[in-house]
């Protein structure tokens, strides 16, 4: 019997979720299938502890789960970046590692490839900012803002000094909260008594998370404050530059750091297809299929998934619903070769977790409001329940946080050139340093 050819292009947590399912449903099948997952690297990325690596409180690796160590031996990993699908040829053509170029066919086809930056056309940002969606990326901020400490401290004048002490945030959802609310504990410990260190938060919202119910924003807002993050709401980046960043209000605030969060856009590889589109993402029915081509599936930012809770609306870019969409994407390709029933995709809402340092967090689990340390406790048991691996190894790295200073050096494994913001073209002109108002999967407060 012929064996049929499933591709997975992408191992985030849609794709991930996805080839988890067909390995299950591959066990025992009356029509066997292979299945092939292509990846630019060998590790699923569990994007939502990011912040926590930029901080210094866990170690690169915790972070990342190995493709090949947690997938089933019938699981073939391809490393590659999808350059192109052709979906008349149903082959998709791929970048190898060290450049060589390749190709992929298949029977059955999931996209799951996820999301870019974001690049808004504000001058300066693609040459002067730092983006926060790759382990490389959270590396570099780290090494970066340890850096300027460091050189702030034999700085030739005050304002140089303040300058390099001075870090700005665009982008006030889960992800740029997290990072401004990490980077200060990091910043005040490598200061170390010194003159403090300056954060600040921006965002073109009248507040902080503004996904969040009022109540929790609110109390989210005011532990960044007491802990001397400076929260600029109703204010964007006008214009990003070697020796600082220009508002939207006018002012010109000297620093060498712009970190940028203003959130994501789906993979532009889906683009190319030449499929109907909805605001960037692939149009799919309520089974995650491709109208007109039963035998591709998207799911994750890549998909526009209808809502079926919310008619006429389609799920937000955030990890809950990609880990969940991919194990939905899963089945349905597996009923479509005989293993199981097919069924729609359906959820319900599952909460939010924040992380805002130390013992600090804001949380909704099951609708529920939390904050404090109580909240605290919950987003990181929460984060080590959903981990789908190094458990273990991330709570001694938390308990080692807690009870040793951080080590302040710098790695140097990651330069500038490597972790370019520019990873797409620029977004349709719209309010410089706009934060986007669904979460991504990159942000700590999505659960999934």
């Amino acid at each position: 019997m012929s064996r049929s050819r499933v591709l997975i292009v992408g191992a985030g947590f849609a794709g991930y979720r996805a080839a988890r399912t067909l390995a299950r449903a591959a066990r025992g099948a009356v029509r066997p299938f292979d299945i092939t997952v292509l990846n630019p690297t060998d590790y699923f990325l569990y994007l939502p502890l990011l912040p926590h690596v930029a901080a210094g409180s866990l170690e690169p690796r915790r972070v990342t789960v190995s493709l090949t160590g947690t997938l089933p031996p019938r699981v073939r990993l391809v490393l590659g970046k999808a350059d192109a699908v052709d979906l008349d040829a149903r082959t998709v053509r791929y970048t190898g590692p060290e450049g060589e170029r390749g190709s992929l066919t298949y029977d059955r086809l999931v996209l799951a490839v996820g999301s870019v930056n974001k690049l808004l056309p504000v001058p300066g940002i693609a040459e002067h900012a730092h983006g926060f969606r790759s382990l490389a990326e959270a590396l570099y901020l780290r090494d970066h803002v340890t850096r300027q400490i460091e050189l702030a401290a034999v700085a030739s004048g005050p304002a140089e000094a303040r300058a390099r002490r001075t870090f700005v945030v665009a982008g006030a959802g889960y992800t740029g909260t997290e990072v401004a609310a990490q980077g200060q504990l990091l910043t005040d410990a490598l200061a170390r008594g010194r003159d403090r260190p300056r954060w600040l938060l921006l965002d073109i919202a009248p507040r902080v998370l503004p996904e969040l119910d009022e109540r929790l924003s609110r109390t989210s807002g005011r532990v960044l404050r007491e802990r001397g993050v400076e929260v600029r709401t109703g204010t964007s980046v006008q214009e990003a530059t070697r020796e600082g960043v220009r508002l939207s209000d006018g002012e010109f605030v000297p620093s060498r750091t712009l970190a940028w969060c203003v959130g994501v856009r789906p993979d532009p590889l889906v683009a190319a297809l030449g499929q109907p589109m909805e605001r960037g993402r692939l149009l799919v029915d309520p089974f995650l299929a491709v109208p007109g081509h039963p035998e591709v599936y998207a799911c994750g930012d890549a998909a526009a998934v209808p809502d079926l809770e919310k008619p006429g609306t389609y799920t937000p870019m955030t990890a809950q619903h990609a880990w969940r969409q991919g194990r939905t994407a899963g089945r349905n390709v597996a009923a479509s070769l005989g293993r199981g029933m097919r069924r729609a995709y359906r959820h319900k809402d599952l909460g939010f977790v924040v992380d805002l340092g130390g013992a600090q967090a804001a949380a909704n689990p099951l609708g529920v409001p939390l904050s404090g340390p109580f909240a605290g406790a919950v987003t990181r048991g929460y984060h080590l329940a959903a981990l789908p691996g190094n458990r273990v190894r991330v709570t001694a790295d938390w308990l080692l946080d807690a009870l040793l200073p951080r080590q302040a050096v710098q790695l140097g494994l990651v330069r500038s050139g490597s972790v370019p913001l520019e990873t797409a073209a620029p977004e349709p002109a719209r309010t410089p340093g706009d934060a986007p108002r669904t979460p991504s999967p990159s942000e700590g407060g999505t659960t999934p």
